[in-house]
């Protein structure tokens, strides 16, 4: 390969990750386009690298072909309720695993984010959004079993699409984080059967709020249509 072509997948490489921490993070919202030329402007690069990152990020359905291109995809509300009943179930196995197999390293990272997250100061949805994403993935982590870390990170990516974070409603957010406490707390104990039934009330809460957002947004639908 030569010098221009690794430099350009270098390019692409690095694009590729820029974009999908900005999908995953809500920076871009569903319906956002993504254009090969404007990207290409805003990194400063050929459209070569720009193509490669967006196929990737379609093959990951973090983009979706419209008429127009290439966009981030609308919410389908069958399939959040289909990701949540797989995550319920994967989150508890995880947190089982995680108390099982944890390190002390593990429990440092969890620990940190826990007080990280209470420190924030009326953080942002968007804010919200990664730092819940951060805690999780150090849960999975802990389980030191790479074929669920790789299952969990996947399907996490299907909820991306949602237009409002469930931390954002209510009291959740401070609620969350007593949660994530708890969750630590039984991982440290090594408390299989309790880390494996808070993740569990923790994932089942989010899905029966993210179940009302989805029937308040198909309300307001239907009120402002003709």
């Amino acid at each position: 390969m030569t010098n221009a072509a690794l430099s350009a997948r270098a390019d692409s490489d690095a694009i590729f990750v820029i974009l999908r921490d900005e999908i995953l993070t809500g920076v871009h919202q569903p319906g956002t386009p993504m254009r090969e030329v404007a990207l290409a402007e805003r990194f400063g690069v050929s459209r070569t690298p720009i193509r490669e990152a967006l196929s990737r990020l379609q093959q990951e359905h973090l983009l979706r072909r419209v008429d127009r291109g290439l966009q981030v995809p609308e919410i389908d509300p069958q399939q959040v309720i289909h990701v949540y009943d797989m995550r319920i179930l994967l989150e508890q196995e995880a947190a089982a695993q995680a108390a099982t197999a944890r390190q002390f390293t593990n429990l440092m990272r969890l620990e940190a984010l826990v007080e990280r997250d209470r420190c924030l100061v009326e953080p942002t949805d968007q804010t919200r959004r990664t730092t819940n994403l951060e805690f999780h993935a150090a849960v999975w982590a802990s389980t030191h079993n790479p074929v669920l870390q790789d299952l969990l990170k996947r399907l996490s990516t299907h909820l991306i699409h949602a237009p409002k974070s469930t931390l954002s409603v209510g009291d959740r957010w401070a609620e969350s984080l007593d949660e994530h406490e708890q969750l630590v707390q039984a991982i440290e104990r090594r408390d299989e059967a309790g880390a494996r039934e808070i993740a569990g009330r923790h994932m089942r809460t989010a899905r029966e709020i993210r179940l009302q957002l989805l029937r308040k947004s198909a309300l307001e639908q239907l009120a402002a249509s003709p």
